[in-house]
């Protein structure tokens, strides 16, 4: 009997006491690591990232003396597009924009363009896109211009190039002026040829003339959703 009470005792001790434990054993051990996933810091899979940069082509040339606002033009990708999952944009495909602001060369001393992009063909069909021109590679008369926005406009050159110019072209202006007229129209001369000579080398006055063909460097400023989510 008394063995039978012991082992009674000690069965009911450890039903009892075994939760507890249990309890205890957790509340000190440390609490699993779940490891975070990354899955939202990952660019969709059908969606090319704001920051793509590539290259387009003008179907149509522009320039800033015959162009006015609102005129629509359009170019085509020279490079694919491509998502992290493989949907792309062919080369080929026709992204269309227009122009949003001109001023031209004759008017304003500087020649500028603004070109803003409205839509291009994906395999979902046309989507709107937001872009700008980074780069006018080729082009060393043309550049982005520094405000950003679309805008770009006439390189000028600087410093020692304008007054090589200007020197230069007095230096012939004064030849002429001097075999027609003395030292008077060298005078003349000298002044007017100057100052063609500046206009020449700076680019004042010269109109922005971007040919069919001429490649522009894009960056996506939003993502471009390729496959419907």
């Amino acid at each position: 009997m008394r063995r039978t009470a012991c082992w009674l005792l000690t069965v009911l001790f450890a039903a009892v006491s075994q939760p507890a434990s249990l309890q205890a054993r957790q509340a000190i051990a440390p609490f699993p690591s779940t490891p975070q996933s990354s899955a939202q810091d990952a660019e969709p899979p059908g969606e090319i990232p704001s920051g793509t940069r590539f290259l387009v082509g003008l179907k149509k040339g522009l320039n800033t003396k015959n162009a006015r606002a609102g005129d629509q033009f359009a170019t085509r990708t020279l490079e694919p597009l491509v998502a992290p999952d493989g949907t792309l944009v062919p080369v080929g495909a026709e992204l269309r924009g227009h122009v949003s602001r001109v001023e031209a060369g004759g008017a304003t001393g500087r020649a500028r363009i603004w070109l803003s992009f409205d839509d291009i063909e994906t395999p979902r069909g046309s989507l709107p896109i937001v872009a700008e021109v980074t780069q006018v590679p080729g082009e060393h008369s043309v550049k982005p211009g520094e405000n950003k926005e679309g805008e770009i406009e006439a390189r000028t050159n600087t410093g020692t190039r304008e007054f090589e110019a200007a020197a230069a072209g007095a230096a012939l202006a004064v030849s002429a002026g001097a075999a027609k007229g003395g030292s008077k129209g060298a005078a003349v001369g000298a002044a007017t040829g100057a100052l063609a000579g500046f206009l020449t080398a700076s680019g004042i006055g010269q109109e922005l003339d971007l040919l069919e063909g001429t490649k522009l460097e894009l960056e996506l400023l939003r993502p471009l959703a390729l496959m419907r989510r």
